[in-house]
């Protein structure tokens, strides 16, 4: 029986081990989510939007309370004589009451002003949350860029060492033709600017098949079977002109990563020199169609149009307060007088203090400023009824601009991915080829120019994949 329950404990220690260890390398191999609790914590915007959704939460009880009493105290330098006495002082208490429902709809404004201010504060976590994902997605394009780019050195090498060994065994067939046209790196230099082209993913190979047979057509003894030496001096010069480009190309884009991650960092507020750490691999996000096809229900829950509606409710709160600022302030105090006796009085009442009851009203006769201010709410409802319709159209576009991205991008996504492994099949069959001198050196580099556009435009399509669904969640704020 010890043993079973030793047994059970050892198991359930185990399991509870490998759950933290995934948690773990999850939350390791995925940091974004974590950058994304930094940035929400420290993000600059998003304080000064808490700030100021608490900085108007303190308004409503300024608002809700009353105006503060009137006290007023008299002292006469010379006692004044009465009937009963002699009068020392006057002190006068006085409290002033809105009239009914002013102040509950001051506060219900105010309320209303600052569940605005929360939406605002929403809007600044979604925004920061999808500007976050956005440049780090951008980050992986870069990075992916420059693996691809490590990857065509280091098959620019490949080729460049089986055209060295092909230019090495061409002068034991034709020796006369190997040592005579070594002003065939002219050629090269001249083909170079035909391939200059090739060193950036996602654009065109820069140099075909027909270009390289034109500029090879103009030179003699520059055919594979009449000056395979001279032919192939200038392979190896071209593909040593393809590595510097290839290179340059990788050094620009470790300055533009650079770049990019200082503007990551400053979403987290923090150095802008600070390491920041992207996975090398990039998984395609996925969204729910069912959720895509409630569009126009789901954009009303985005945070700005929350707010042009609390706005709207807190502008009719004012009205009604103004409407009723226009009714009489009623005041209610009282009137203390310090009464001293008087050897002269023989009154009941002499030397006795007098309290006197009191009720003030005010007089709001001058209607003209009660009628601007309610005429200063209906404009501001109408305006604010335009701005609502107005940011709803800028929504809805943005949705229809963020829905073609995402449909592109899985699009794309596919194509790219067949094209990348037909490529790839294609150019293994030319290096074999290659080797045994049967084909030209441009249509291999034309295909692995290729292969490699393909392979990049793979992942930016499943990067660009992954930013429209960032851009639809906050679009239809959803918490990330």
């Amino acid at each position: 029986m010890m043993r079973t329950k030793a047994f059970k404990k050892i198991i359930l220690l185990a399991l509870g081990l490998c759950s933290w260890n995934l948690v773990s390398s999850q939350q390791q191999t995925d940091s974004l989510y974590s950058y994304l609790e930094i940035a929400t914590k420290n993000n600059p915007t998003v304080l000064q939007r808490y700030y100021e959704y608490e900085a108007a939460l303190q308004k409503i009880p300024q608002v809700g309370s009353l105006p503060d009493p009137d006290l007023s105290l008299g002292v006469f330098l010379s006692p004044m004589e009465q009937l009963g006495g002699n009068q020392l002082a006057d002190i006068r208490l006085m409290q002033m009451f809105p009239w009914f429902g002013v102040l509950r709809s001051a506060k219900d404004e105010m309320s209303l002003m600052a569940n605005a201010k929360y939406e605002l504060l929403r809007d600044a976590k979604l925004q920061l949350s999808f500007d976050l994902q956005r440049s780090w997605y951008e980050l992986h394009k870069v990075k992916q860029n420059i693996r691809i780019s490590e990857k065509n050195i280091e098959i620019l090498q490949s080729i460049e060492r089986l055209a060295i060994v092909r230019f090495k065994a061409t002068p034991t067939s034709n020796g006369s033709s190997s040592s005579g046209k070594l002003s065939s790196p002219a050629s090269a230099a001249n083909s170079s600017s035909g391939s200059s082209g090739m060193n950036t993913m996602g654009s065109s190979s820069g140099y075909s098949a027909g270009t390289a047979k034109q500029s090879a057509s103009s030179m003699p003894f520059n055919s594979m079977g009449s000056s395979a030496g001279s032919s192939g001096l200038t392979d190896v010069y071209r593909i040593q002109i393809e590595i510097n480009d290839v290179q340059n190309t990788i050094e620009q884009l470790k300055n533009q990563f650079t770049t990019l991650s200082a503007q990551f960092n400053g979403y987290l507020n923090r150095p802008q020199d600070a390491l920041v750490t992207v996975p090398d691999t990039l998984i395609s996000d996925n969204f729910p169609l069912s959720q895509l096809a409630l569009s126009d229900t789901t954009l009303g829950k985005n945070p700005m149009l929350g707010m042009l509606q609390y706005e709207q409710k807190s502008l009719d709160a004012r009205k009604q307060m103004v409407t009723r600022m226009g009714y009489p302030m009623i005041g209610l105090g009282v009137n203390y007088s310090v009464i001293n006796k008087s050897e002269m009085s023989s009154s009941s009442m002499n030397g006795r203090d007098m309290i006197m009851p009191m009720v003030t009203a005010t007089l709001p006769i001058y209607r003209r400023k009660y009628k601007a201010m309610q005429t200063e709410a209906d404009i501001l409802k109408s305006a604010n009824e335009q701005s609502y319709k107005a940011t709803a159209n800028e929504l809805s576009t943005e949705y229809y601009q963020a829905m073609q991205l995402y449909q592109d991008a899985q699009r794309r996504t596919k194509l790219y991915g067949n094209q990348q492994q037909l490529a790839s099949k294609s150019l293994e069959i030319m290096f074999k080829s290659f080797a045994s001198s049967g084909t030209d050196l441009s249509d291999i580099l034309r295909v692995r120019q290729q292969t490699l556009d393909y392979e990049y435009k793979q992942m930016e399509a499943i990067a660009d994949n992954n930013i429209s669904i960032s851009w639809l969640k906050r679009l239809m704020a959803f918490s990330q």
